[in-house]
Protein backbone atom coordinates (compact mmCIF):
# COMPACT_ATOMS: atom_id res chain seq x y z
CA UNK A 1 0.00 0.00 0.00
CA UNK A 2 3.04 2.67 0.59
CA UNK A 3 4.41 1.51 -2.54
CA UNK A 4 0.58 2.46 -4.15
CA UNK A 5 0.40 5.77 -2.33
CA UNK A 6 3.47 7.01 -3.12
CA UNK A 7 3.08 6.58 -6.66
CA UNK A 8 0.05 7.91 -6.75
CA UNK A 9 1.38 10.96 -5.25
CA UNK A 10 3.72 11.44 -7.75
CA UNK A 11 1.47 10.37 -10.78
CA UNK A 12 -0.84 12.55 -9.05
CA UNK A 13 1.06 16.17 -10.27
CA UNK A 14 1.65 14.92 -13.14
CA UNK A 15 0.00 17.89 -15.19
CA UNK A 16 -1.12 19.83 -12.94
CA UNK A 17 -2.11 20.76 -9.30
CA UNK A 18 -5.15 19.72 -8.83
CA UNK A 19 -7.52 21.25 -5.92
CA UNK A 20 -8.83 17.89 -4.08
CA UNK A 21 -12.11 16.96 -4.86
CA UNK A 22 -15.28 14.63 -2.85
CA UNK A 23 -14.72 10.92 -3.51
CA UNK A 24 -17.24 9.51 -6.61
CA UNK A 25 -18.03 6.37 -7.34
CA UNK A 26 -15.60 4.62 -10.48
CA UNK A 27 -17.66 4.39 -13.87
CA UNK A 28 -18.64 1.30 -14.35
CA UNK A 29 -16.94 -0.18 -17.71
CA UNK A 30 -13.75 -3.12 -18.84
CA UNK A 31 -10.71 -2.01 -16.25
CA UNK A 32 -12.74 -1.20 -13.45
CA UNK A 33 -12.25 -3.81 -11.29
CA UNK A 34 -8.35 -3.46 -11.63
CA UNK A 35 -8.55 0.20 -11.65
CA UNK A 36 -11.03 -0.25 -8.28
CA UNK A 37 -8.05 -2.87 -7.01
CA UNK A 38 -4.74 -0.73 -7.67
CA UNK A 39 -5.29 2.35 -8.49
CA UNK A 40 -7.89 3.79 -5.37
CA UNK A 41 -6.12 2.44 -2.82
CA UNK A 42 -5.99 5.88 -1.66
CA UNK A 43 -7.93 9.62 -1.77
CA UNK A 44 -5.04 10.74 -3.90
CA UNK A 45 -6.88 9.18 -6.92
CA UNK A 46 -9.65 11.55 -7.01
CA UNK A 47 -6.69 14.28 -7.72
CA UNK A 48 -5.58 12.17 -10.69
CA UNK A 49 -8.71 11.82 -12.23
CA UNK A 50 -9.13 15.84 -12.00
CA UNK A 51 -5.72 16.57 -13.33
CA UNK A 52 -7.06 16.86 -17.03
CA UNK A 53 -4.82 14.11 -19.22
CA UNK A 54 -4.63 13.66 -22.75
CA UNK A 55 -5.17 10.16 -24.67
CA UNK A 56 -1.54 9.75 -24.80
CA UNK A 57 -0.66 11.35 -21.25
CA UNK A 58 -3.33 8.59 -19.56
CA UNK A 59 -1.14 6.08 -21.41
CA UNK A 60 1.95 7.73 -20.28
CA UNK A 61 0.70 8.00 -16.44
CA UNK A 62 -0.30 4.07 -16.60
CA UNK A 63 3.43 3.60 -17.48
CA UNK A 64 4.68 5.51 -14.91
CA UNK A 65 2.71 3.54 -12.64
CA UNK A 66 3.90 0.18 -13.87
CA UNK A 67 7.46 2.45 -13.66
CA UNK A 68 6.90 3.00 -10.35
CA UNK A 69 5.55 -1.03 -8.87
CA UNK A 70 2.02 -0.60 -9.11
CA UNK A 71 1.33 -4.50 -10.72
CA UNK A 72 -0.82 -3.96 -13.20
CA UNK A 73 -0.98 -6.88 -15.43
CA UNK A 74 0.28 -6.36 -19.05
CA UNK A 75 -2.39 -7.96 -20.44
CA UNK A 76 -4.46 -5.52 -18.80
CA UNK A 77 -2.77 -2.12 -19.18
CA UNK A 78 -4.20 -1.36 -22.28
CA UNK A 79 -7.56 -2.15 -20.96
CA UNK A 80 -6.76 -0.22 -17.76
CA UNK A 81 -5.68 3.05 -20.34
CA UNK A 82 -8.44 2.97 -22.32
CA UNK A 83 -10.43 2.84 -19.22
CA UNK A 84 -9.29 6.35 -17.92
CA UNK A 85 -9.24 7.59 -21.48
CA UNK A 86 -13.28 7.17 -22.17
CA UNK A 87 -14.29 8.25 -18.59
CA UNK A 88 -12.26 11.18 -17.73
CA UNK A 89 -11.35 12.76 -20.89
CA UNK A 90 -9.49 15.68 -21.55
CA UNK A 91 -10.99 19.15 -20.96
CA UNK A 92 -10.48 22.72 -23.04
CA UNK A 93 -7.21 24.27 -21.85
CA UNK A 94 -6.09 28.12 -22.21
CA UNK A 95 -5.48 28.40 -25.40
CA UNK A 96 -1.45 29.16 -26.13
CA UNK A 97 -0.85 33.10 -27.27
CA UNK A 98 2.07 33.64 -29.61
CA UNK A 99 3.09 37.36 -29.16
CA UNK A 100 5.89 38.05 -32.56
CA UNK A 101 8.79 39.82 -31.09
CA UNK A 102 12.76 40.08 -31.96
CA UNK A 103 14.06 37.12 -30.55
CA UNK A 104 14.55 33.59 -32.90
CA UNK A 105 15.21 30.75 -31.62
CA UNK A 106 15.40 26.89 -32.79
CA UNK A 107 14.19 23.37 -30.96
CA UNK A 108 15.28 20.46 -31.39
CA UNK A 109 13.62 17.57 -29.31
CA UNK A 110 14.25 13.40 -28.57
CA UNK A 111 12.29 10.94 -26.31
CA UNK A 112 14.07 9.10 -23.65
CA UNK A 113 14.31 5.74 -23.17
CA UNK A 114 12.02 4.41 -20.89
CA UNK A 115 8.59 4.69 -21.50
CA UNK A 116 6.75 6.32 -18.68
CA UNK A 117 10.40 8.11 -17.25
CA UNK A 118 8.76 11.43 -16.43
CA UNK A 119 11.57 13.75 -17.25
CA UNK A 120 11.41 16.34 -14.17
CA UNK A 121 14.43 18.41 -14.03
CA UNK A 122 17.34 19.03 -16.18
CA UNK A 123 20.91 19.68 -15.94
CA UNK A 124 23.07 21.06 -18.23
CA UNK A 125 27.10 20.15 -17.56
CA UNK A 126 30.63 21.91 -18.40
CA UNK A 127 31.35 19.01 -21.23
CA UNK A 128 27.67 20.22 -23.11
CA UNK A 129 25.82 17.40 -21.94
CA UNK A 130 22.23 17.75 -21.01
CA UNK A 131 21.21 15.54 -17.43
CA UNK A 132 17.20 14.78 -16.54
CA UNK A 133 16.19 12.44 -13.49
CA UNK A 134 13.53 9.67 -14.63
CA UNK A 135 11.30 9.99 -11.66
CA UNK A 136 9.01 7.47 -12.23
CA UNK A 137 11.82 5.30 -14.00
CA UNK A 138 14.12 5.49 -10.88
CA UNK A 139 17.15 6.61 -13.30
CA UNK A 140 19.36 9.50 -14.23
CA UNK A 141 20.07 10.34 -17.91
CA UNK A 142 22.66 11.90 -20.21
CA UNK A 143 22.01 13.21 -23.22
CA UNK A 144 24.32 13.74 -26.11
CA UNK A 145 22.95 16.83 -27.86
CA UNK A 146 25.73 17.05 -30.58
CA UNK A 147 24.66 12.84 -31.28
CA UNK A 148 21.60 12.35 -29.74
CA UNK A 149 23.27 9.11 -28.00
CA UNK A 150 21.30 8.92 -24.17
CA UNK A 151 22.75 6.84 -21.41
CA UNK A 152 20.71 5.88 -18.30
CA UNK A 153 21.77 5.65 -14.62
CA UNK A 154 19.91 3.46 -12.35
CA UNK A 155 19.25 4.63 -9.06
CA UNK A 156 19.44 1.62 -6.72
CA UNK A 157 16.90 1.97 -4.30
CA UNK A 158 13.83 1.07 -5.68
CA UNK A 159 11.44 3.60 -5.98
CA UNK A 160 13.38 6.57 -5.30
CA UNK A 161 11.43 9.17 -7.23
CA UNK A 162 14.62 11.33 -8.67
CA UNK A 163 14.25 15.03 -8.64
CA UNK A 164 16.13 17.45 -8.75
CA UNK A 165 20.18 17.78 -10.05
CA UNK A 166 23.17 19.41 -9.78
CA UNK A 167 26.35 18.38 -10.16
CA UNK A 168 29.79 19.17 -8.32
CA UNK A 169 33.49 20.22 -9.14
CA UNK A 170 34.49 16.44 -9.68
CA UNK A 171 31.65 15.62 -12.32
CA UNK A 172 29.51 13.86 -9.54
CA UNK A 173 26.01 14.42 -10.14
CA UNK A 174 23.80 15.29 -7.01
CA UNK A 175 20.18 14.34 -6.94
CA UNK A 176 17.30 14.72 -4.32
CA UNK A 177 14.87 11.57 -4.19
CA UNK A 178 11.86 12.53 -3.83
CA UNK A 179 9.84 9.93 -2.67
CA UNK A 180 13.04 7.65 -0.34
CA UNK A 181 13.75 11.05 1.67
CA UNK A 182 17.47 11.25 0.69
CA UNK A 183 19.82 13.20 -1.11
CA UNK A 184 22.05 11.12 -3.60
CA UNK A 185 25.37 11.19 -5.40
CA UNK A 186 26.06 9.29 -8.55
CA UNK A 187 29.68 8.71 -9.84
CA UNK A 188 28.92 8.76 -13.83
CA UNK A 189 32.37 6.84 -14.34
CA UNK A 190 31.39 4.14 -12.36
CA UNK A 191 27.33 4.03 -12.11
CA UNK A 192 27.86 3.73 -7.68
CA UNK A 193 25.21 6.09 -5.95
CA UNK A 194 25.57 7.12 -2.54
CA UNK A 195 23.09 7.81 -0.47
CA UNK A 196 22.79 10.59 2.33
CA UNK A 197 19.62 9.97 4.30
CA UNK A 198 17.55 13.13 5.98
CA UNK A 199 17.91 13.05 9.60
CA UNK A 200 14.91 13.86 10.35
CA UNK A 201 11.82 11.94 9.00
CA UNK A 202 9.42 14.79 9.22
CA UNK A 203 11.72 16.19 6.59
CA UNK A 204 10.25 14.65 3.54
CA UNK A 205 10.12 15.38 0.07
CA UNK A 206 13.54 16.71 -0.66
CA UNK A 207 12.87 19.08 -4.15
CA UNK A 208 15.48 21.16 -5.67
CA UNK A 209 19.48 21.91 -4.89
CA UNK A 210 22.37 23.83 -5.47
CA UNK A 211 25.95 24.29 -4.40
CA UNK A 212 27.14 27.30 -3.14
CA UNK A 213 30.69 29.01 -3.91
CA UNK A 214 32.26 26.96 -0.82
CA UNK A 215 31.43 23.33 -1.65
CA UNK A 216 27.77 23.26 0.56
CA UNK A 217 25.13 21.59 -1.18
CA UNK A 218 21.34 23.44 -0.23
CA UNK A 219 18.34 22.36 -0.49
CA UNK A 220 14.30 22.59 -0.08
CA UNK A 221 12.12 19.78 0.78
CA UNK A 222 8.70 20.94 -0.22
CA UNK A 223 6.24 18.87 1.73
CA UNK A 224 8.68 18.42 4.56
CA UNK A 225 8.52 22.30 4.99
CA UNK A 226 12.34 22.69 5.53
CA UNK A 227 15.35 24.34 4.23
CA UNK A 228 18.40 21.93 4.78
CA UNK A 229 21.98 22.23 3.98
CA UNK A 230 24.99 18.86 3.20
CA UNK A 231 28.47 19.45 3.74
CA UNK A 232 30.05 16.52 1.28
CA UNK A 233 33.06 16.06 3.14
CA UNK A 234 31.50 14.82 5.96
CA UNK A 235 28.04 13.85 4.75
CA UNK A 236 26.24 15.56 7.56
CA UNK A 237 22.81 17.35 7.24
CA UNK A 238 21.59 20.47 9.11
CA UNK A 239 17.81 21.10 8.40
CA UNK A 240 15.50 24.08 9.76
CA UNK A 241 11.45 23.92 9.41
CA UNK A 242 9.54 27.07 7.87
CA UNK A 243 7.98 30.20 10.10
CA UNK A 244 5.39 30.03 7.92
CA UNK A 245 3.39 26.51 7.94
CA UNK A 246 2.91 24.13 5.01
CA UNK A 247 4.81 27.06 2.80
CA UNK A 248 6.18 24.10 0.55
CA UNK A 249 9.50 25.64 -0.29
CA UNK A 250 10.31 24.49 -3.75
CA UNK A 251 12.99 26.52 -6.25
CA UNK A 252 15.99 27.70 -5.31
CA UNK A 253 18.72 30.23 -6.67
CA UNK A 254 21.83 31.80 -4.46
CA UNK A 255 22.85 35.32 -4.98
CA UNK A 256 26.53 37.10 -5.27
CA UNK A 257 26.82 37.42 -1.87
CA UNK A 258 25.87 33.98 -1.43
CA UNK A 259 22.06 33.88 0.26
CA UNK A 260 20.09 31.44 -0.88
CA UNK A 261 16.86 32.34 -2.02
CA UNK A 262 13.61 29.78 -2.34
CA UNK A 263 10.13 30.37 -3.16
CA UNK A 264 7.03 28.99 -0.99
CA UNK A 265 4.71 27.75 -3.09
CA UNK A 266 2.44 26.96 -0.99
CA UNK A 267 2.12 30.43 0.45
CA UNK A 268 2.80 33.75 -1.56
CA UNK A 269 6.21 34.56 -0.19
CA UNK A 270 9.77 34.17 -1.06
CA UNK A 271 12.32 33.21 1.29
CA UNK A 272 16.09 33.44 2.22
CA UNK A 273 18.04 32.02 4.62
CA UNK A 274 21.65 33.10 5.72
CA UNK A 275 24.45 31.05 5.27
CA UNK A 276 26.04 32.38 8.45
CA UNK A 277 23.19 33.05 11.19
CA UNK A 278 20.87 30.57 9.59
CA UNK A 279 18.00 33.42 10.11
CA UNK A 280 14.90 32.25 8.03
CA UNK A 281 13.76 36.08 6.30
CA UNK A 282 10.03 35.81 4.69
CA UNK A 283 9.15 38.22 1.43
CA UNK A 284 5.59 38.66 1.49
CA UNK A 285 3.97 39.21 -2.06
CA UNK A 286 1.27 41.23 -2.89
CA UNK A 287 -1.45 39.03 -3.91
CA UNK A 288 -2.45 36.07 -1.28
CA UNK A 289 -3.77 34.14 -4.05
CA UNK A 290 0.19 34.11 -5.02
CA UNK A 291 1.92 30.77 -5.98
CA UNK A 292 5.26 31.29 -7.01
CA UNK A 293 6.51 27.66 -8.42
CA UNK A 294 10.25 28.19 -9.82
CA UNK A 295 12.40 31.66 -9.22
CA UNK A 296 15.89 32.36 -11.41
CA UNK A 297 17.45 35.32 -10.81
CA UNK A 298 19.75 37.90 -12.74
CA UNK A 299 23.30 39.76 -12.12
CA UNK A 300 21.71 42.54 -10.45
CA UNK A 301 20.70 40.04 -7.48
CA UNK A 302 16.91 40.61 -8.15
CA UNK A 303 14.35 37.55 -7.90
CA UNK A 304 12.14 37.06 -10.86
CA UNK A 305 9.53 33.91 -9.95
CA UNK A 306 6.82 32.23 -12.26
CA UNK A 307 3.43 32.95 -10.46
CA UNK A 308 1.59 29.33 -11.18
CA UNK A 309 -1.60 30.27 -9.32
CA UNK A 310 -2.12 33.30 -10.94
CA UNK A 311 -0.47 33.27 -14.33
CA UNK A 312 2.13 35.90 -14.06
CA UNK A 313 5.80 36.70 -13.68
CA UNK A 314 6.93 38.63 -10.82
CA UNK A 315 10.25 40.40 -9.93
CA UNK A 316 11.05 40.94 -6.29
CA UNK A 317 14.13 43.56 -5.57
CA UNK A 318 15.23 42.04 -2.21
CA UNK A 319 17.19 45.34 -1.23
CA UNK A 320 13.68 47.61 -0.93
CA UNK A 321 11.22 44.64 -0.85
CA UNK A 322 9.67 46.15 -4.26
CA UNK A 323 7.54 43.81 -6.22
CA UNK A 324 6.37 43.94 -9.94
CA UNK A 325 4.23 41.49 -11.22
CA UNK A 326 3.62 40.80 -15.58
CA UNK A 327 0.37 39.29 -16.38
CA UNK A 328 1.89 36.24 -19.05
CA UNK A 329 0.43 36.50 -22.07
CA UNK A 330 -1.71 33.32 -22.27
CA UNK A 331 -3.44 34.76 -19.28
CA UNK A 332 -4.42 33.90 -15.57
CA UNK A 333 -4.75 30.48 -15.70
CA UNK A 334 -1.39 29.65 -18.15
CA UNK A 335 0.30 27.96 -15.28
CA UNK A 336 3.87 29.28 -15.38
CA UNK A 337 6.33 27.21 -14.36
CA UNK A 338 9.84 26.21 -15.19
CA UNK A 339 11.87 29.30 -15.48
CA UNK A 340 15.77 30.49 -16.27
CA UNK A 341 17.75 33.62 -17.31
CA UNK A 342 19.96 34.01 -20.16
CA UNK A 343 21.92 37.51 -20.14
CA UNK A 344 19.57 38.62 -17.80
CA UNK A 345 16.77 37.93 -20.31
CA UNK A 346 13.82 36.48 -18.21
CA UNK A 347 12.69 32.86 -20.17
CA UNK A 348 9.87 30.19 -18.66
CA UNK A 349 7.54 28.24 -19.53
CA UNK A 350 3.27 28.53 -19.99
CA UNK A 351 2.58 24.56 -18.59
CA UNK A 352 -1.29 25.46 -18.55
CA UNK A 353 -1.38 25.84 -21.91
CA UNK A 354 -1.97 23.47 -24.53
CA UNK A 355 0.54 23.28 -26.23
CA UNK A 356 2.69 24.69 -23.85
CA UNK A 357 4.70 27.63 -24.54
CA UNK A 358 8.19 29.26 -24.18
CA UNK A 359 7.97 32.65 -23.17
CA UNK A 360 10.71 35.15 -23.06
CA UNK A 361 10.57 38.90 -21.37
CA UNK A 362 13.03 41.64 -21.51
CA UNK A 363 13.50 43.38 -18.45
CA UNK A 364 14.77 46.68 -20.56
CA UNK A 365 11.95 46.64 -23.03
CA UNK A 366 9.20 44.67 -20.59
CA UNK A 367 8.25 42.98 -23.82
CA UNK A 368 6.82 39.62 -24.04
CA UNK A 369 7.77 36.68 -27.34
CA UNK A 370 6.43 33.38 -27.27
CA UNK A 371 6.47 30.43 -29.02
CA UNK A 372 4.64 27.32 -29.52
CA UNK A 373 6.66 24.19 -28.01
CA UNK A 374 6.39 21.80 -31.04
CA UNK A 375 5.93 18.42 -28.54
CA UNK A 376 3.63 20.19 -26.85
CA UNK A 377 5.87 20.19 -23.69
CA UNK A 378 3.47 18.06 -21.73
CA UNK A 379 4.59 20.56 -18.67
CA UNK A 380 8.00 21.90 -18.38
CA UNK A 381 8.90 22.00 -14.81
CA UNK A 382 11.65 23.13 -15.07
CA UNK A 383 14.20 24.73 -17.43
CA UNK A 384 17.91 25.64 -17.06
CA UNK A 385 20.82 27.67 -19.15
CA UNK A 386 23.77 25.82 -21.19
CA UNK A 387 27.32 26.75 -21.07
CA UNK A 388 27.09 28.11 -24.21
CA UNK A 389 23.43 30.56 -23.66
CA UNK A 390 20.66 27.61 -24.79
CA UNK A 391 18.02 26.44 -22.90
CA UNK A 392 17.32 22.54 -21.88
CA UNK A 393 13.95 21.83 -21.03
CA UNK A 394 12.42 19.13 -19.46
CA UNK A 395 9.28 17.87 -20.51
CA UNK A 396 7.29 15.39 -18.31
CA UNK A 397 3.92 14.48 -20.13
CA UNK A 398 5.46 13.80 -24.03
CA UNK A 399 8.38 11.99 -22.31
CA UNK A 400 11.39 14.30 -23.94
CA UNK A 401 13.86 16.79 -23.50
CA UNK A 402 14.10 19.96 -25.22
CA UNK A 403 17.10 21.98 -26.32
CA UNK A 404 16.21 25.49 -27.30
CA UNK A 405 19.12 27.29 -29.24
CA UNK A 406 18.74 31.25 -29.55
CA UNK A 407 20.12 32.29 -32.65
CA UNK A 408 18.98 35.99 -32.47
Amino acid sequence: MLRLQAATVLVAGFVSTSAWAEEKPLPDGPGKATVQALCAGCHEMERSTNANYTAQEWKTVIDMMVNFGVPIPKNEIETVANYFIKNYPERPKPTAVVVPGPAEVAFKEWQVPTPGSRPHDPLATPDGAIWYTGQMANVLGRLDPKTGQIKEYPVKRPQSGPHGLVNDRDGNIWFTANAATYIGRLDPKTGAVTEYPMPDAKVRDPHTLLFDANGILWFTAQNGNAVGRLDPASGGIQTWFMPSPRSRPYGMVINSKGTVFFDEFGAPKIASIDPETTAITEYQLPDAGSRPRRIAITSDDVIWYTDFALGRLGRLDTKTGKVTEYASPSGAKSQPYGISVVKDVIWYSESGTRPNTLVRFDPKTEKFQTWIIPSGGGVVRNMVTMPDGNLALACSAVNGLALVEIKK
